[in-house]
């Protein structure tokens, strides 16, 4: 889970494929309508965020019955996000990747992608809330590489030896 920029796709990737685990982007079950307004620089609604989400967390709870584990790309910023997720797969765990504004800005306007303009970027640090203490997951410093972030997570999920 994160901003747009903060490494969801990356890590997630890599994720699936150390773990073992089928991988979801989360972005690809985005409408058609979803897509356009984000691209024309326009927020989504709550009411508009839903389905979506609803559909993330259906695929994972599918996912999950054909495969050991599954990995998700799904921004899950607030809490009532999360919450409908975890209507579909109550244990899930969530990874944050959280860096300042100004590396995930530069992040952002360095690459081409047609869902997240660098414009909707301080409305994305807005609607942001941290894990609470109750969820499961972990934050992580998404200025760290790939591997180093896969390493913990890994670490964090297969426990104390």
């Amino acid at each position: 889970m994160g901003v747009s920029g903060s490494g969801k796709s990356t890590v997630g990737a890599a994720l699936g494929r150390g773990l073992g685990f089928e991988f979801i982007e989360g972005d690809k079950l985005h409408s058609a309508h979803s897509i356009e307004q984000m691209a024309t620089g326009h927020a989504l609604s709550d009411a508009e965020r839903l389905p979506w989400l609803n559909r993330v967390g259906l695929a994972i709870a599918v996912g999950l019955t054909d495969h050991p584990g599954v990995v998700a790309a799904c921004s899950a910023l607030r809490r009532a996000y999360r919450d409908t997720l975890r209507t579909h797969v109550p244990d899930l765990f969530f990874v944050s990747l959280e860096a300042p504004f100004a590396i995930i800005e530069a992040r952002v306007l360095a690459r081409p992608h047609s869902l997240m303009p660098a414009s909707l970027l301080p409305s994305q640090f807005e609607t942001l809330e941290q894990l609470g203490a109750d969820e499961s997951g972990i934050r992580v410093d998404a200025t760290r590489g790939t591997e180093s972030i896969v390493a913990t997570v890994e670490r964090v999920l297969n426990g104390p030896p």
